[in-house]
């Protein structure tokens, strides 16, 4: 407090840290049930080195939505248990200056305390500046047990402000604070005590009462482990009141228990009282020290402090004690499992073996002797007190009560607080001592199996009468006989009247098959710790594994052992593992059970081991109070299984940030963001500021994920192309110890729909779609309806084309055929008076050719082809045409038929029209052009045939062939149409020198078409 002379408040603080000193100090000692010494706790420090550049951190606070403010020289920081954020008020405001002291009400205000004028951050609204406070510097705030909130104010003159609601209240007692109100703090009686320039002051109940401290000046103030007011005094160390009297409240330095510590090793700064009773003192240049059971420990900038001069000190609400300091901030957190070394008093950090005496001792085996701890003294063993070496290794209770001990020099006993040095064999090294009830003591050492009796040395066994090359690690007594473990990963073997009994060994991989841990259970069972096949029980000859398919975290077991409730507890390379008395007791009665661990790992202050723990035994011992010693590696360790810490505070969860599109968007319910997002990532956080790494998550999307995602220590989710809709996202979070905030936070939030995506465009598009399905149907429907049109008149068109081929034939066949036979008729009725026997010979030709015609005519009717054109032949088929039509008239005609090219196969249809065409040509030659002579040429090319048919008779009326057909007449025109139903082309001429040219040209290869007429 000799810093505040000055009359500047701005240039007061730095003068606050001007007094530095070294801290030198020596080993403690270990003292009863040990109390916690700062190295022991979790220590985590925030430096510029870093990357955390607060500057002197004055003051933290912890509002009830769980962040950590801190008031540094270089601005009021939020710290959410990674990241310190730079905090400014809203809306562009400002504190009105530097921030200094901090508060976080119960119903959430955070109050600052600033060199001119206090300001407040409810969370929705900040006031800059409370205009009854005016432009003082706030050195101090405290929120009573009833609510009100107090302001220590510096100025002239210093002044106690009081701040119940809305209504703030600033006084002076008669007399006065003198130039400023430096702390303030609350007994357990609840009344409230000032620190300030004229003293301490006791502010009510009743009048206000002064408790000068002559020729000094107050720091910080809080209790004493009663409740009574505690006051840190500039150069004098610490003060409490003694009715009217301030006394020295005095304490020893572990380093020296015998003295108590000197004023100049403390010149407090800062105090603090936390929730275990234990008292912190950040002092000014000294570092910090903590006091608890009368006994200060001390943790300075070597140790790894961030600075050795103390601003601010605070403990959160899940008790981590947290340091400022000139260069940073310090977390302290409480582990389960505690580590002690030679700072607790131990002669070595190097231990062996660890073991609990009948007299309630604990004698802890290192590599510079052996120390004992009994009734809360700590006493050391070495060679002066009859150790044959300092260096300890093996340990044994007999059934006797005698203490055995193996040292690098030999064997010894403890008799009388000494030492006594024994003969124990040719083993110039022993790992582990076991007795039985027949009085015999068993050491397994390098040169083999020692048994002493009556504690001299009896016989030696050596390995290789037990079949081993190598020396055993382990060796346990049981009912008359010996358990014994080998390095040579050999597993175990029982061992009676000096001959082996049985073996046992267990699944390995090369190399990792030894045995780590040997223990026999009043039930007589065997329980074998390994490298690489769990843990195994040996009952009756059967051998059962607890391994990591019944659940345990892994397979190398270094140790098993129970505490006095019957749990199992062990020592694995994943850290040290429980198992609770009723699974365990159903994993025996049904080895294929799964078990229910709870486990503690290196963020529990449990280093992590590969290889053995301890190379000499017992690794683990239990102490009549229940608490559980043990070696891993080189450490000694404790921890108390019915009270093992944890943290019972569930994690306050909050949603951060929303950035769509690489765009934030404010966290707010409601909130609407634009169509066609594809990236989406929100950010959360679980402040849990005792272990945030192991903080866990579980986080799901209401209309998107179908159950919860889980995370560890991954504070983002991300999604990719959500379609538009409402969603909610809803996040939980468990702290280190498995606690978990099941309310969570949530945000609702909904992402706009596009043009396309909106519900009247589908419906519109619905519509639409509609429409052209209609459209669609309804052109289907006039398709349909055109197309069995179109089929009704092919079948009418069939019909009418089947009518005219018929009355083509009939005109073809039938008429012409009649024709002839008229003309056949009228002959014979010349001939009958004069030439009958030639008029009946006419008439018989006639009446065949009648035969004929009818048949022709039946089968014209019945669509069928006459019996000449039934062959594959055209040319022949016009051959015998032509030979039928010459025979019918009265002078017979010569035709020449004429084939050139390849006859080829056709269509039965192109070639019956082919020979249609052929007779109707013939007839008109033979029986209209009275021509003398016909020529047929029928020709086959690659792909059509053509026929060309030339007489020489007088031609064709020029008149009859421009109009296509004679009237009355059929068989131009039918020529025509027979030519158009296979596809071909039908051309008559009559040349200048006379007679007729009919030229027909088909394709040989097209199916003709049927239904043209």
């Amino acid at each position: 407090m000799s810093a505040l002379h000055g009359p500047s408040p701005r240039m007061l603080v730095p003068g606050l840290f001007l007094a530095w000193a070294a801290l030198v100090s020596s080993p403690p000692a270990l003292a009863a049930d040990p109390p916690l010494q700062i190295a022991q706790y979790a220590h985590t420090s925030w430096t510029a080195r870093d990357g955390t550049a607060l500057g002197l951190v004055f003051a933290m606070a912890q509002t009830p939505d769980g962040y950590l403010w801190i008031a540094g020289s270089l601005g009021l920081f939020r710290f959410d248990g990674h990241q310190f954020t730079p905090w400014q008020p809203p809306g562009g405001q400002a504190l009105p200056s530097g921030p200094y002291s901090l508060l976080a009400s119960r119903d959430g205000t955070l109050w600052i305390g600033t060199f001119s004028g206090l300001s407040s951050w409810d969370g929705r609204q900040f006031t800059a500046r409370h205009p009854e406070v005016g432009r003082a510097f706030v050195t101090s705030l405290l929120e009573d047990r009833d609510g009100t909130v107090w302001a220590g104010l510096l100025g002239d003159p210093g002044r106690l402000c009081a701040i119940r609601g809305k209504r703030i209240q600033c006084d002076a007692p008669e007399g006065g604070f003198g130039g400023f109100v430096w702390s303030l703090a609350q007994d357990r009686a609840g009344q409230l005590w000032v620190g300030a320039d004229s003293g301490v002051w006791r502010w009510g109940p009743g009048t206000p009462a002064r408790h000068p401290v002559p020729g000094a000046r107050v720091g910080d103030l809080t209790t004493t482990a009663e409740g009574q007011v505690l006051a840190g005094i500039t150069s004098k160390g610490l003060w409490e009141l003694a009715g009217d009297q301030w006394v020295p409240h005095r304490f020893r330095s572990v380093s020296k228990p015998d003295e108590w510590m000197a004023d100049r090793e403390i010149k407090s700064n800062k105090l603090l009282r936390d929730r275990d009773g234990g008292l912190w003192i950040g002092t000014e240049g000294l570092g910090l020290l903590h006091v608890k059971d009368g006994q200060a420990d001390s943790f300075t900038r070597t140790e790894g402090l961030s600075g050795n001069i103390a601003c601010s000190l605070f403990e959160d609400r899940e008790g981590n004690v947290w340091y400022g300091s000139e260069r940073g901030v310090d977390r302290f957190r409480k582990l389960p499992v505690t580590t002690l070394s030679t700072r607790q008093g131990l002669p070595d950090d190097v231990t062996r073996s660890v073991l609990a005496t009948a007299d309630g001792a604990l004698w802890v085996a290192t590599n510079d002797g052996l120390a004992r701890w009994r009734d809360g003294r700590l006493s050391l063993f070495k060679e002066g007190q009859g150790l044959p070496s300092a260096q300890v290794h093996a340990q044994y209770q007999d059934a006797q009560g005698r203490h055995w001990v193996s040292t690098a020099g030999g064997l010894a006993y403890f008799a009388d607080e000494r030492f006594v040095a024994a003969d124990g064999g040719p083993s110039t090294e022993i790992y582990a001592i076991t007795g039985d009830a027949a009085g015999n003591l068993w050491l397994s050492g390098n040169k083999g199996l020692a048994r002493l009796h009556q504690g001299r040395f009896v016989e030696n066994i050596p390995w290789a009468a037990l079949g081993h090359r190598q020396q055993a690690q382990l060796v346990v007594a049981d009912r008359g006989g010996l358990w014994l473990s080998f390095w040579d990963g050999s597993g175990v073997s029982y061992v009676k009247d000096g001959k082996v009994q049985a073996n046992y060994d267990f699944p390995h991989p090369p190399g990792h098959g030894q045995v780590t841990g040997l223990r026999v259970d009043a039930d007589g069972a065997a329980w074998v710790a390994t490298g690489s096949a769990g843990l195994n029980r040996i009952k009756d000859g059967r051998i059962t594994a607890l391994t990591p398919g019944n659940g345990l975290p892994c397979e190398t077991i270094h140790w098993s052992t129970l505490d006095r409730d019957g749990h199992l507890w062990m020592y694995t390379a994943c850290g040290l593992v429980r198992v609770g008395r009723d699974d365990l007791a159903a994993w025996i009665a049904d080895p294929a059970r799964r078990v229910t661990p709870a486990s503690w790992g290196v963020s529990d202050g449990v280093p992590l081991q590969v290889t053995p723990a301890a190379y000499f035994n017992p690794p683990v011992a239990r102490q009549p109070d229940g608490k559980l010693w043990f070696i891993a590696g080189a450490e000694l360790l404790w921890a108390d299984p019915a009270n093992m810490p944890s943290n019972t505070v569930p994690p306050p969860v909050h949603i951060e940030r929303l950035t769509a599109d690489h765009q934030s968007y404010p966290i707010e319910q409601g909130l609407r963001l634009p169509p066609r997002v594809r990236d989406m990532t929100i950010e959360f956080v679980a402040l849990s500021l005792a272990d945030p790494m192991r903080t866990r998550f579980r986080y799901r999307l209401e209309g998107h994920d179908s159950d919860w995602r889980e995370a560890v220590d991954r504070r983002q989710a991300s999604y990719t192309n959500l379609p538009p809709g409402r969603y909610r996202f809803q996040v939980k979070a468990a702290n280190n110890s498995g606690v978990w905030n099941e309310d969570g936070a949530q945000l609702a939030f909904t992402i706009l729909p596009a043009f396309h995506q909106t519900a009247w465009f589908r419906v519109g598009s619905l519509v639409v779609l509609a429409g052209l399905i209609l459209a669609g149907f309804q052109i289907a429907l006039r398709l349909r309806v055109r197309r069995l049109h179109r089929q009704f008149e092919a079948t009418l068109e069939g019909r009418v084309a089947e009518r005219t081929r018929i009355a083509r034939d009939l005109h073809d066949t039938l008429l012409q055929r009649f024709n002839g036979l008229l003309l056949q008729f009228q002959a014979a009725s010349n001939l009958l008076p004069d030439r009958p026997r030639e008029s009946k010979r006419v008439l018989d030709t006639a009446i065949d050719q009648v035969a004929g015609a009818i048949t022709e005519g039946r089968d014209t009717v019945q669509g069928l082809r006459a019996s000449t054109l039934e062959t594959n032949s055209l040319a022949e088929a016009l051959r015998t045409l032509a030979r039928e039509l010459s025979s019918e008239g009265s002078r017979a005609i010569p035709v020449n038929v004429q084939v050139q090219g390849k006859p080829q196969e056709m269509h039965p249809l192109l070639r019956d029209e082919t020979v249609r065409i052929s007779g109707e040509a013939l007839r008109n030659a033979i029986r209209h052009a009275q021509a003398t002579r016909i020529d047929v040429e029928l020709r086959y090319d690659a792909r059509q045939l053509c026929l060309r048919i030339c007489d020489d008779g007088q031609g064709i009326d020029p008149e009859v062939l421009r109009r296509g057909e004679r009237e009355g007449h059929f068989g131009l025109s039918g020529m025509r149409e027979r030519a158009e139903v296979v596809g071909g082309q039908l051309s008559v001429r009559c040349p200048e020198g006379g007679g007729t040219v009919v030229e027909f040209t088909a394709p040989l290869h097209r199916p003709p078409a049927l239904t043209r007429p």
